[in-house]
């Protein structure tokens, strides 16, 4: 087996490992409304995400394609071939480093429950290990100008103004409308906008790490861009993508899915349908124009623009400036990621570089997963009530009859991104308005005339 296959096998691997955080990363987008305002319980809706997530990646090849000639340029654009001085084992190289770099910030963004964009994560991991390998020269500003840079920069606004008067509609039409009718009804509406905003995932995140992949085969030399244009993707890397993305969705990202369903605004359904509504339009629309958009930056968008729209709904702002400070960063700080990676498997160089680079992930992944279990977030606490300012998680303790919250030992500070107990759940919302309607009010006293 040449160096090239071994390489090549490890980009591959490492790809299908970024498709599966992407996708327990980004199940909040889709899932996380419905969650919290209990049309749909934890389980049941990342398994309804994971396999709309798999119907959507076999609609469109587009953003595949994007990812394929419009961030790295490696290849000529007459010929297709790689750029004069460039070879086949370090043009894969860049490639493994970029993902390694997404993959890492991913999982540490995930640890702290911030919402930041996968898809932008991945792209600046590439341009990191773009630009260490070849310089400026070796990014394609322009398509990464017109098809990621613009539209992340737009679309949370987009998606907020959407959002905002689909639900200041919402409000005003049903005004004389009896609020459990209402919650009643809008939460079977929010199943479906739900799963549209996962069919909607699928077309869009699945499709960049196929690009990945297929850039990586384009290196190699068994695929041009032409045949993806004239056939398509090979339906193995579809298959792999699809299935990962949808593993990943159903194992259920609970951190990111507490934060975005429970840290931004108390929603109710009619917020969360107009939220998922506003999220799927825009998300299908610019996959079928080929732009990689932040599904992220629109879920997010979506949800504060919801708040906005509701009278007397309050958005936590605070919440909102953290999560837009760690977007800011996400694409520059990947990108450092991706450029070291990419000089500590220069230094080494060949196969053995990039088994070391391999070797690093993984150590660094493990030790992040050991952190989260430390705090731990799943589907039986991710919609306790939201603790603004906690400084460290907590279990309940009881003591001569009554809770008592007590900090967990050795545990870190953790103010930005508070998390629940893990020892007792709150009831899930529905269930809590469903013992609302039952307790009976006491008669208030008369004072006769």
């Amino acid at each position: 087996m040449t160096g090239d296959i071994v390489i090549l096998a490890l980009l591959i691997i490492t790809a299908v490992a970024f498709d599966f955080t992407n996708g327990f990363h980004d199940t909040g987008n889709a899932m996380a409304t419905s969650i919290a305002t209990g049309a749909l319980k934890p389980k049941t809706a990342v398994t309804l995400s994971a396999i709309l997530n798999v119907i959507g990646g076999f609609l469109s090849v587009e953003v595949a394609v994007t990812v394929t000639t419009s961030v790295l340029k490696i290849q000529d654009s007459d010929t297709g071939a790689l750029i004069t001085g460039l070879d086949a084992e370090t043009a894969m190289f860049i490639i493994f480093a970029g993902l390694v770099g997404g993959i890492l910030w991913n999982l540490a963004t995930w640890l702290f429950g911030i919402p930041s964009s996968s898809s932008h994560a991945l792209f600046g991991g590439l341009i990191g290990a773009g630009l260490a390998a070849l310089g400026t020269v070796g990014i394609n500003w322009e398509g990464l100008m017109i098809k990621v840079i613009i539209p992340a920069l737009l679309s949370p606004f987009i998606a907020g103004a959407i959002a905002a008067t689909a639900a200041w509609l919402v409000f005003r039409v049903t005004a004389n409308v009896s609020e459990e009718r209402r919650e009643k009804g809008f939460r079977y509406g929010q199943i479906a906008t739900a799963s549209l905003v996962s069919l909607a995932h699928g077309t869009g995140d699945a499709q960049k790490t196929m690009g990945v992949i297929a850039l990586g085969l384009i290196a190699h030399g068994t695929l041009s861009d032409q045949e993806i244009i004239d056939n398509g993707l090979p339906p193995w890397i579809i298959i792999v993508c699809a299935g990962a993305i949808a593993l990943g969705t159903y194992m259920g990202g609970w951190r990111v899915i507490r934060t975005l369903g429970k840290g931004l605004v108390e929603l109710d359904s009619p917020q969360g349908m107009a939220a998922e509504a506003s999220s799927a339009a825009i998300i299908l629309t610019s996959s079928h124009l080929g732009m990689a958009l932040s599904t992220t930056h629109v879920a997010t968008g979506s949800i504060v623009g919801s708040g906005v729209g509701r009278p007397g709904a309050q958005v936590r702002w605070g919440v909102a400036g953290r999560m837009a400070v760690g977007w800011l960063l996400t694409l520059p700080a990947a990108a450092v990621v991706g450029a070291i990676t990419y000089f500590i498997g220069h230094l080494v160089g060949g196969v053995g570089g990039a088994f070391l680079v391999f070797a690093i992930l993984l150590a660094v992944g493990g030790y992040i997963y050991y952190r989260s279990q430390l705090q731990k977030v799943d589907a039986g606490n991710v919609n306790d009530d939201w603790q603004d300012g906690a400084e460290a998680p907590s279990t309940l303790t009881v003591e001569d009859g009554a809770a008592v919250e007590a900090p967990v030992a050795g545990s870190s500070s953790d103010a930005d991104v508070p998390v629940p107990s893990a020892a007792v759940s709150a009831p899930h919302p529905a269930d809590q308005r469903e013992q609302r309607q039952k307790t009976p009010v006491p008669t208030s006293t008369r004072k006769d005339s």
